[in-house]
């Protein structure tokens, strides 16, 4: 006799908002969150890595696949802290950060999660939310590559390092200000 399944208690998002330090201090202490991984989407070579990609020539990005609970936190407010702590009006580009690498997107792992996606973007859209237009693009979720073990919780590791204090310190500030209801206590 099979076993009924139980209902799935996490989902996972994948999201590129220019370099994956960045994107994985804001979204690591996000209630709800369980795990936020780094790591490369997008591209056409089967095993990137960090010089690869950086070169611009794998059509990977640097992303984070992030696990956790909706019963917590939900893939809108997890879209929602991502589109307040990057730039999704500039192409290819995070501050000094350029490249295809660099780009800003949004790589649903369900139908659910591009609808949700499109909803959000026009729901910004329509507020002029942004000074320009939002250049987020919706990919096809092709194989997610972890990146190396050096780059997981890179922030909470290295938050002295200067492009951590100069880059990735304003974003968390920012988070913890205007999201605070949103953190783990």
């Amino acid at each position: 006799m099979t076993q009924p399944t139980q209902p799935a208690t996490t989902q996972q998002a994948i999201l590129a908002g220019g370099c994956f330090w960045c994107t994985e201090a804001v979204m690591v202490d996000v209630r709800g969150v369980q795990k936020v991984e780094s790591g490369y989407i997008g591209g056409h070579t089967p095993r990137p890595d960090y010089d690869s990609v950086c070169s611009g020539t794998t059509g990977h990005a640097e992303a984070i696949r992030v696990t956790f609970d909706p019963a917590q936190v939900s893939f809108r407010d997890l879209l929602g802290l991502f589109f307040a702590t990057h730039d999704p009006t500039t192409l290819n580009r995070q501050g000094g950060d350029a490249g295809t690498q660099y780009r800003s997107a949004v790589f649903p792992l369900t139908p659910q999660q591009e609808q949700d996606t499109r909803e959000v973007i026009a729901d910004l859209t329509a507020q002029a939310v942004f000074d320009r237009p939002i250049v987020t693009s919706i990919e096809p979720a092709t194989t997610f590559h972890v990146a190396e073990a050096y780059h997981q919780d890179y922030y909470a590791n290295n938050a002295r390092q200067p492009y951590c204090m100069a880059v990735i310190a304003p974003k968390v500030a920012k988070l913890r200000k205007y999201y605070g209801d949103k953190l783990r206590a």
